[in-house]
């Protein structure tokens, strides 16, 4: 799914034009941004958590010649799902075959 499907079911749903859907969206997607800009946690009941983590610097190996290179410490957006998501079956997706 992207962006546009979600423009789309968001215009179906509350039947409305597909510029003010899209203009629905545009400003969820622009809050989250902040949110996560701040590094602040981002709960969404029933879904889950969104949160920047500070990873470490460390030491990687590149597996084909063993050359050791250090990599610098970044910030990174981890999700966590809520229970009600974690729960949900998951089923294959054969379209792609």
């Amino acid at each position: 799914m992207v962006k546009a499907d979600i423009v789309k079911r968001v215009m179906e749903s509350l039947e409305m034009k597909d510029k003010d859907a899209l203009f629905v969206v545009d400003s969820i997607m622009e809050s989250l941004k902040e949110v996560i800009e701040r590094d602040e946690r981002l709960e969404i009941r029933d879904f889950g958590v969104f949160q920047v983590k500070e990873r470490k610097p460390r030491i990687g190996r590149n597996p084909k010649n063993k050359v050791s290179y250090p990599i610098p410490p970044h910030r990174v957006v981890t999700f966590k799902p809520g229970k009600d998501l974690r729960d949900l079956p998951l089923t294959e997706d054969t379209s792609d075959t």
